[in-house]
């Protein structure tokens, strides 16, 4: 007799949760300050705690904030894996980086991650007097689930007509759901991601098959695009993800948004936290430096 996905989701959450924060040391960047601080937000389902990354003091002005969602299928919370990736944007990008522990599945499944995700967002832009940063010049970015999460929250602002972020990065993310996984081809024998896994991430993240192509739910599947955020879409040539991905940068662009798309040749998904390490680094490098370039516009 099969578990059921939600057991099978608790049975990767104890296997892998050690696993998402050993990040390649070729990645960690020793240069970088290790100075944070944590805050609590209060959201329409439930607080969140946040880790606050500052960057160097150079400037009299707030320095503007980007806001950073976690991967893990929706099921791993991990926050301290992108630890890395917040610290160098951080430091180079001249901005102050909110890392969010958002609420995973199969304990609390969807729609609480993107409420949560919204509902943090929405907090930063209107509470920077009180902790430094400008929310008025914010931009927001996740790695795989949580590149989903912040496609969910530029369409929700949009649609309420509250915020608009600088820019979106949407790095290596599920955009399909509704497509079953072992349609998403790789030219490699044993990509990272296997079907049989992702069909536990999303069982145990949408348990109620009529969601699957909710737009929140499944980006890759709107078709109403036109007025989200300019993107910085990345994908990975050996990932299942890469089709989806391609495919969102070009709906992206034919709606009119301003789109950067990279495709990084060799690697696998995750290449930002496991390497090889020169696409990782090249890849954080093009996130600091796009955030760098929509800050000052």
């Amino acid at each position: 007799m099969p578990f059921s996905p939600r057991i099978q989701a608790r049975g990767i959450q104890l296997l892998l949760g050690g696993m998402m924060t050993r990040v390649h040391e070729g990645l960690r960047f020793t240069d970088v300050p290790k100075q944070t601080e944590t805050l609590r937000v209060e959201t329409g389902a439930g607080p969140v705690a946040c880790t606050v990354y500052r960057p160097p003091a150079t400037a009299d002005t707030p320095a503007p904030v980007y806001v950073n969602f976690h991967g893990g299928g929706f099921i791993v919370g991990r926050p301290e894996q992108d630890d890395h990736i917040c610290r160098r944007i951080a430091a180079t990008a001249g901005c102050v980086v909110v890392n969010v522990d958002y609420a995973v599945a199969p304990q609390r499944p969807y729609p609480t991650a993107v409420t949560q995700a919204y509902d943090v967002v929405a907090w930063v832009v209107e509470n920077g007097p009180a902790h430094g940063w400008d929310g008025s010049r914010l931009a927001v970015g996740g790695h795989s689930a949580g590149a989903n999460l912040t496609a969910a929250v530029c369409r929700t602002a949009r649609d309420r007509h509250t915020f608009s972020p600088l820019l979106q990065i949407i790095d290596s993310a599920p955009l399909d759901q509704l497509a079953d996984p072992a349609s998403k081809h790789s030219p490699i024998p044993k990509p990272l991601l296997a079907p049989r896994l992702m069909r536990v991430f999303t069982a145990a993240y949408v348990p109620d098959p009529a969601d699957l192509a909710h737009p929140l739910v499944s980006p890759g599947l709107a078709d109403d695009l036109a007025g989200l955020p300019p993107a910085l879409v990345i994908t990975a040539e050996h990932d299942r993800l890469r089709d989806e991905g391609d495919a969102y940068a070009k709906a992206l662009e034919a709606a009119g948004v301003p789109v950067t798309h990279r495709v990084f040749e060799g690697v696998d998904h995750y290449f930002t936290h496991a390497g090889p390490v020169p696409a990782g680094k090249e890849a954080i490098e093009l996130m600091a430096a796009t955030l760098r370039t929509a800050f000052a516009t």
